[in-house]
């Protein structure tokens, strides 16, 4: 099914993945499935034609590592340019020489601030793949296991609740073209001026978004407002309806006016938030929240199944979709990428989806809030709230934070 900007409404009021959106030249899809976007992913490495571009903040060294590192061995064989990009901390767990393999078929790999320096505390957190500079997948999910349900021979079925509820968009068309280039730029600053945090800034600062349907956001290390965050502050400020799917979830107070606003001014927002998660903390951090949104008429859900790890924001007829978190690190430090695509049609079949999510999930009443408000739960959150935004995830993991209940 091709569904036109100006088409009429999805008629089955049912979210399913291989729909395909012609917007403005381009074709969209969005892909919930783990095991689809898995074969997405390596289908457009097999099918790759002349070059291949990757950016991964986890690449890791299990089964999934192992199996798309073999597809990109495979692709330098048959003569196609490829390059890797990771990051240095989200990448740590690789084993050494993991990645030499690649390196001697001829591909082209590089990590992100290998070395201690003041970038090393940015995390690039984009992930991508280009392929033929025609075809893009963007999204949050990383290289590894729990991204895809995949589970080795010996770890037991109920362990799969470990794994990472995500999402995935495959672009085909001129917009792929255009993430292309900026993916020559962030190659530009690694290969020759990694490290350097002032011409990282100035890269980011300068990158030009684009108008209309479509604009590529990206979010960075900065003493102002970074595109990303500027321009989802304004479509909050002006919009009625907000529906959000989110790992982490610490706005700024700000940011958090704003939500509030939107949801009892205009149409209600629906947020849903993890109910399962690695890092206790930022559960916690998100929940010391659901007071202020629930006496504003937000509709706030934790999702049960497995760990949540999507990066979705929907505002009216704009439809945000990529790497970032809604929290004060996402927002202003880390490097991050967001597509912002508007078109009511697109937007009406993303919301299908999170209708479907939603139906996972555990709505947050007033009187749940309150019987998890204890004095003890509220300094648990309270401590998570700013260890998370002031801190790190990683940190806050060691130390635990949060409430179980």
């Amino acid at each position: 099914m091709v569904a036109s900007a100006s088409s009429s409404p999805l008629g089955n009021d049912k979210f399913q993945d291989h729909h395909i959106f012609e917007i403005a030249g381009n074709q969209l899809q969005l892909i919930c499935n783990p095991a689809r976007r898995l074969d997405v992913l390596s289908t457009l490495i097999d099918q790759a034609k002349s070059r291949l571009k990757l950016f991964y903040y986890m690449f890791e060294g299990d089964e999934t590592g192992k199996f798309i590192l073999n597809k990109l061995i495979n692709a330098c064989e048959r003569g196609v340019d490829v390059e890797l990009i990771v990051d240095s901390f989200g990448s740590n767990d690789a084993p050494d020489g993991f990645f030499d393999p690649f390196v001697r078929a001829g591909g082209s790999f590089a990590i992100f601030s290998p070395r201690f320096s003041t970038s090393y505390f940015v995390r690039n957190h984009q992930k991508m793949l280009i392929a033929d500079d025609r075809k893009a997948l963007i999204g949050g999910f990383n290289i590894a296991n729990q991204y895809f349900d995949q589970r080795p021979a010996q770890q037991p079925e109920e362990d799969l609740e470990a794994n990472w509820e995500d999402l995935g968009l495959v672009i085909t068309g001129p917009q792929a073209e255009i993430i292309s280039r900026y993916y020559d730029q962030l190659s530009t600053w690694v290969h020759n001026h990694n490290g350097n945090i002032r011409l990282l800034r100035k890269m980011i600062r300068n990158w030009d978004p684009g108008y209309g349907p479509f604009q590529w956001l990206l979010g960075g290390p900065s003493n102002r407002l970074s595109r990303w965050a500027w321009t989802i502050k304004k479509d909050l400020e002006t919009g009625h309806r907000l529906d959000l799917v989110s790992a982490y979830f610490s706005p700024g107070q700000g940011l958090l006016r704003r939500i509030g606003r939107l949801s009892k001014w205009g149409g209600g927002n629906r947020l849903i938030l993890p109910g399962k998660t690695d890092n206790a903390a930022t559960i916690g951090a998100s929940r010391l929240l659901y007071g202020y949104l629930l006496k504003r008429d937000s509709h706030i859900y934790e999702y049960q199944p497995k760990r949540l790890h999507m990066k979705l924001v929907i505002v009216d007829n704009a439809v945000y979709i990529g790497s970032a978190n809604f929290d004060l690190r996402s927002l202003f430090i880390n490097v991050e990428l967001m597509l912002r695509i508007e078109d009511a049609a697109f937007a009406k079949h993303a919301r299908l989806m999170v209708d479907d999510i939603s139906h996972q999930s555990r709505p947050i009443s007033v009187e749940l809030h309150k019987e998890r408000r204890s004095f003890l739960n509220r300094i648990r959150w309270f401590l998570s709230y700013f260890i998370v935004n002031t801190l790190d995830y990683t940190v806050t993991r060691r130390l635990n934070f949060g409430v179980k209940k």
